[in-house]
């Protein structure tokens, strides 16, 4: 059946009832929509389970609608599983006293979205039998889904929302756009804030909640270097948003021995401390040996072990004449 079917039959089984026949958008997913007055909804529910034209034997989902000074309206979606067609019937109560009468004696499975339902917009099933909180802790004060219950997070935070309709797109700054039903802030007075909004318990509304400031750390004064890491010690890592110190020029970190280089510094003679990282090391005073070594030779004198000088060309050992004098005696 087409939703148009749909509709027409709905609305012949409830005659003489009042029932309005349309059908919902969604092009290829458009569903029969009837409207019926709370008085005939288990009777609406009832004939379109029963029907053998029908035969909508599946209950997919019930919910309601908030429409502030027209009340709410109550939704339920029903299925065909051997026609393949839906069917999307309605009824509005009023908001002062919103009652229905429960379809768990029809489709047991409707037992929890009534439950929601009472939950989130306070409506009441008459014949229900087990209201009970489903979602919400038990202290929860109001209706999370009404559109007049203000929630404190929508209030704290920026409303991150399109343009309102109408709002032109050229001129001065964008104006704030709050949801519906949220006032400005520090326009809601003292109203007692519902348990689990904000926090358990009762207190005062007012303003919108101070966001807590964000500790920088503190930047050197311009001109102040900061002080330079000790040979050895490694450099503390920045905080976040902070600027890595940079080294002075010619200034390096300090290389760690390998193993076993003291021992052959040891054995080269070394007996001084190496100089800090970067550091040009300082020359001996004149006449003075440098660490490590031995006392410089003279000018004209020959090198230790007879090793010349540095510039000098190496000569061999000197030639032995033979004695005259020693060969005649001999």
């Amino acid at each position: 059946m087409t939703p148009e079917e749909v509709g027409r039959r709905v609305v012949a089984l409830l005659a003489p009832v009042e029932a309005t026949a349309s059908v919902s958008g969604g092009q290829g997913y458009a569903r029969a929509t009837v409207d019926v007055p709370p008085a005939s909804w288990a009777d609406a529910v009832r004939a379109a389970r029963d029907d053998a034209e029908l035969g909508l034997d599946f209950l997919d989902w019930l919910s309601a609608v908030d429409e502030l000074a027209d009340g709410f309206d109550v939704v339920l979606h029903l299925w065909s599983v051997r026609h393949r067609h839906g069917l999307l019937l309605r009824t509005r109560v009023p908001r002062d006293t919103p009652v229905v009468a429960s379809v768990v004696d029809l489709f047991p499975g409707a037992a929890w979205h009534e439950r929601e339902t009472h939950e989130m917009f306070g409506i009441d099933f008459a014949g229900h039998g087990e209201l009970r909180p489903l979602l919400l802790p038990p202290e929860f004060e109001g209706h999370p889904l009404r559109k007049e219950f203000v929630l404190a997070s929508r209030v704290a935070k920026p409303w991150p929302g399109a343009k309102e309709p109408g709002e032109s797109e050229a001129g001065g700054g964008r104006r704030p756009v709050r949801p519906p039903g949220v006032p400005a802030p520090g326009e809601w007075g003292t109203t007692p804030t519902p348990a689990g909004a904000a926090g358990a318990g009762e207190g005062p509304r007012g303003g919108t909640p101070a966001r807590p400031a964000r500790e920088r750390p503190a930047r050197p004064a311009p001109g102040e270097r900061p002080a330079r890491p000790v040979a050895g010690e490694r450099p503390a890592r920045p905080a976040p948003g902070e600027r890595p110190v940079r080294p002075a020029p010619g200034e390096g970190s300090a290389r760690p021995a390998a193993p076993g280089e003291g021992a052959a510094r040891a054995t080269a003679g070394e007996g001084a401390a190496r100089p800090a990282g970067g550091e040009a090391p300082e020359p001996p005073a004149s006449g003075e040996a440098g660490p490590g070594s031995a006392a410089a030779p003279a000018a004209g004198e020959a090198g230790p072990l007879g090793r010349p000088l540095p510039g000098e060309r190496p000569t061999g050992p000197p030639r032995q004449e033979p004695d005259p004098d020693a060969a005649g005696e001999s």
